[in-house]
Parts: C-alpha cells; structure tokens; sequence
C-alpha cells in the first residue's frame, strides 16, 4: 500500500499560520486532502469541537462539512456518537467500485448526449488543475479533483438519482485510492481524463464509453486489495 502522506501532524496543523475565519466551502478541501493524506488515519474519530478548534469555526460550520463526508460515505455518523472517518476494507472496496462502474457506464452516454460547451470548458479547467497538482507531487490533490471531473460528468448527464448514487461512490473510491494504491503505479488519470472529454465534446457516445471503461479497469489494476489493510 502506497499512503499519499506522511506522519500524522495534530489537528492545529489544519489551519495555516495568519488565515482567518473558513467558510464550510473552505474547509472540505482542507480536510478531504488530510484524510486522503491519511494524516487523519482510517477510522479517526472526528469530534466537532476539535475540528472547529483547528480551522477557527463553529461546530455548526463543521457539522455542514462532515454532513457533506456523510454523504459521500466517506465519514461515519451515528446518532450520539462522534463522527468518525471510514475504513473500507478489501470486500467493501470492490464493492463500491462495481457499484461505481455500473453508474458510471450509463451516465457518460447521457452526458455525451447532453453535453454543453460550457460544461466541456469547465470540465477542461478541472483536469488543468488536476494535472498541475499531479506534477508538483501533490497526489491526494490530484486524487480529490480527479474524483470531481467525475462527479462533474455526472451533473452533465442530468439524471439526478444516478448523480446522487455517484455522489456517494466517487469520494469513497478516493478514499480506496489513498488507502490501496500499489507503490509501484505510475497511472496519470489526468490524461485519460482529458481523452474522455475530447471523446465528449466530439458526441462519440462509443468511444466515450471505451475511454470510461478502459479508465476504471487502470483504476482497479493500480489497488492492491490482496490484503486488509486493517487486519
């Protein structure tokens, strides 16, 4: 396994020196990169009194930000408990990303079809970043944002059930991603991102659907889930 981080820092080491209040919007990023860091290590309780500690925000601010990691399946929430992050283990990795494939092999026919050049633009504009923060080493970034472009197709396809079904699968496979990623993988998704947008904007419903297919099995091929890494 391949972490896309280092020691683990307190939770202080979230807010930078001389930053003022975050907004919720502000602090997701934030807090998404640390787990995929795993500088928050799997399964961590996250109480909300120390998270708004950290960031200089209320508890309602963060329960907005956890809500959201909720959502995602990426955090746990129980009633009168302490949030805490999730730890998918080898059987419940595949499981989401057989999920996630059967998603989202529908969703990009229909977004192929209802593409905007807006959208495509945009589109574009994520997987710039995502290939910026790819060479400059910032991984869990790249891992974040490639998850988004993915999220963005979804929203291009206007099937609002699959896109909320997506929405709690792609996060969690950035979250496998960190978790299980075999050291020796040198997969740029970016690229491959880029490749499904020009099949996307061309209308080439086809190709668009091989470029997506032959993306998730590099995706799989790149995760060593031979072993728990709870275990």
């Amino acid at each position: 396994m391949t972490a896309c981080a280092h020691a683990a820092p307190h939770l202080p080491a979230l807010l930078s020196a001389g930053e003022t209040r975050l907004s919720a919007e502000q602090i997701y990023p934030r807090l998404f990169d640390a787990i995929l860091e795993q500088r928050l290590p799997p399964g961590s309780a996250l109480p909300e009194q120390a998270l708004g500690d950290a960031f200089g925000v209320s508890r309602t601010v963060i329960r907005r930000v956890l809500g959201r990691l909720s959502d995602q399946q990426v955090v746990v929430q129980r009633p009168s408990h302490t949030a805490h992050l999730a730890a998918p283990d080898p059987q419940q990795a595949r499981q989401v990303l057989s999920a996630r494939r059967l998603a989202e092999t529908t969703l990009i026919t229909l977004a192929t079809q209802r593409a905007r050049p807006t959208q495509i633009r945009q589109l574009r504009q994520l997987v710039e970043r995502e290939r910026q923060h790819h060479e400059r080493g910032e991984r869990c970034t790249a891992i974040r944002l490639g998850g988004e472009f993915h999220l963005k197709l979804a929203q291009m396809a206007a099937n609002a059930p699959l896109a909320r079904f997506l929405n709690g699968l792609v996060p969690m496979t950035s979250l496998i991603i960190a978790r299980y990623e075999s050291p020796c993988c040198e997969h740029c998704a970016w690229e491959e991102h880029a490749a499904i947008i020009d099949a996307v904007e061309r209308g080439d419903s086809s190709a668009a659907l091989a470029l997506m297919h032959e993306h998730l099995d590099r995706l799989e091929a790149k995760l060593d889930l031979g072993v728990d890494q709870s275990a």
